[in-house]
């Protein structure tokens, strides 16, 4: 099964629900979601995005209370604020800074993604 998650643990409107998500689904994998060119959460620009490997962290560790085993397996980035080689050099440094996949869906697919689930 998949479960799509809305908002974010760091998201003062969301927490709560993105909580309940991670626990009620007791999720075996994580996609972490995020767009680079975002510079605050949406509606709340007082609040900066968290860092990446932070919002990783944060979410697995919310995840295990419920499924100690849950991974994250990859990242889908939302890179339609970027030219086509921008995009390619941030998805390739986010891919090498976290040992992870990290794909936009849209201009990509999510084949390395989903090859990780197998």
């Amino acid at each position: 099964d998949v479960v799509e998650g809305q908002g974010s643990l760091f998201h003062a409107s969301f927490a709560g629900v993105s909580t309940g998500l991670l626990h009620g689904s007791q999720a075996d994998a994580l996609v972490m979601c995020h767009e680079p060119t975002r510079a605050h959460m949406r509606g709340l620009p007082d609040f900066k995005l968290p860092d990446l490997e932070l919002c990783i962290e944060r979410n697995i560790e919310t995840a295990q209370l419920v499924n100690p085993d849950v991974r994250c397996i990859g990242v889908a980035v939302n890179t339609s604020g970027l030219e086509a080689g921008e995009a390619r050099d941030y998805l390739a440094g986010v891919a090498d800074k976290l040992g992870l996949p990290a794909v936009d869906p849209v201009r990509d697919g999510v084949g390395p993604i989903v090859d990780r689930l197998g």
